[in-house]
């Protein structure tokens, strides 16, 4: 297994599957000769020549779901060829509970769709059995069904073969209707309801922001929402405290090492940044007003999108001062009042700004702190930490500001209180 993981480059990226493992997936034949040891590899006893006429296939994976498709996808295809057409010889496999299953399982499966649902999503009126004739000219058999109670909604019975995996809902019917009536056949209508789009809030006061910072002196960047695990916990001096895959979204299949996860944080894009810059003359300022991902069990998919602003400041002194300054101007262009400056706009906002000390371990300790705005923590700034700097080869003191802007962008229901407070829209 170490041979492999050290001297073979397409091979060696399937050795961590089994690699832990307390045992290893290996197939043998009836005399106990090693055929395979998958998903590393095969033996040459079972390599196919001209004159092989029988053909076992095999299929494993680390998804039960996804090792059916491939199976069923490939025995589909080379019973094309056997000597009755089609007919293929199943298996049985017993599974580590004892259980028995036989693969391949080639029975199709299958979906009511709603006819309604079809011509409406289409904008068509074409009857059940001219669909079904579309359907089947994409592989799929198709028979009208009986009709709803009420009589006004025909469902289609529609049976799904191996070679369509792709069919999951009645949406990839529909879309097959579509391609097979042709997309150029469809016609073209005009919406009925009226409506008038307009630019996010949150994208609008992104962009405002852009202008502020960059006549700051600050030159924007605009970097990969991906990266490594590394970058964002273990150079950033935050490993993971749950194990792998509970701090950050994890890719299910990276291509790469530099694009395991989402990222949780703007800094280590920055820091990149200088890093690739080093013989550009000091100071560098940089900013980046972009989204991180976050894992949220409350969401849906489990994870949500927060908009934040980073900017880095380096030169042969930390300058903590300057990135401070920077944060007073943006909250002064936000309108947010620092904590007992103004108290009739604090207790119409809720709350201004304050910042407290803290202790990230990304920072140098003792110059760092946290933002604060109307009761809640949104951000950190500080003096960036030389063991963090050091993993990014950065060679200059660097102080570093990032900020989340999302509760500083007001919505319409809060127009007319910035109004009244300020004179002007934040959001217009």
């Amino acid at each position: 297994m170490e041979y492999y993981l050290a001297n073979d480059q397409k091979l060696k990226k399937y050795v961590p599957l089994i690699r832990d493992s307390l045992v290893y997936p290996v197939i043998y034949d009836a005399d106990r000769t090693l055929l395979s040891l998958p998903p590393i590899i095969n033996g040459s006893a079972t390599a196919i020549s001209l004159a092989t006429r029988d053909v076992f296939i095999e299929c494993t994976a680390t998804d039960l779901t996804k090792a059916k498709i491939v199976l069923n996808t490939v025995v589909a295809m080379f019973s094309e060829y056997c000597q009755t057409p089609f007919e293929v010889e199943p298996v049985e496999v017993i599974d580590s509970f004892g259980e028995s299953h036989v693969y391949p399982d080639l029975a199709p499966h299958q979906l009511d769709v709603s006819l309604d649902y079809i011509n409406n999503s289409l904008g068509l009126s074409l009857p059940a059995a001219e669909i079904c004739k579309l359907l089947c000219s994409m592989q799929l058999d198709a028979a009208p069904a009986a009709e709803a109670a009420d009589g006004g909604n025909m469902q289609l019975t529609v049976r799904v073969p191996i070679t369509r995996s792709d069919i999951l809902h009645p949406c990839d019917v529909m879309e097959d209707v579509a391609i097979a009536y042709g997309y150029n056949n469809l016609s073209k209508q005009i919406p009925t309801t009226v409506t008038q789009g307009r630019e996010l809030p949150l994208n609008q006061l992104t962009e405002l922001l852009r202008q502020e910072v960059a006549m700051a002196g600050y030159t924007e960047i605009l970097t990969w929402a991906l990266c490594s695990r590394s970058e964002i916990f273990d150079s950033m001096r935050n490993p993971e405290t749950g194990g792998p895959g509970s701090g950050a979204v994890s890719i299910g299949n990276p291509q790469t090492a530099e694009f395991e996860v989402c990222r949780t944080t703007l800094l280590p894009s920055a820091l990149k940044t200088l890093a690739a810059n080093k013989r550009e003359p000091l100071p560098l300022r940089l900013f980046e007003l972009s989204d991180v991902v976050l894992l949220d069990s409350s969401r849906e998919v489990g994870a949500r999108n927060e908009r934040r602003l980073v900017s880095v400041h380096c030169g042969k002194a930390s300058e903590f001062e300057v990135i401070h300054g920077l944060l007073n101007r943006v909250m002064e262009v936000l309108n947010v009042p620092q904590e007992g400056t103004n108290s009739a706009v604090e207790s119409k906002l809720g709350g201004g700004y304050s910042w407290q000390p803290s202790n990230h371990p990304s920072f140098f300790p003792g110059r760092q702190a946290t933002i604060t705005a109307r009761g809640q923590q949104v951000g950190i700034f500080g003096i960036v930490h030389p063991e963090v700097l050091a993993a990014f080869d950065v060679e200059h003191p660097v102080s570093a500001l990032e900020l989340n802007i999302e509760p500083f962008c007001f919505d319409t229901d809060l127009k007319s209180l910035m109004q009244e407070i300020h004179g002007w829209n934040l959001v217009h």
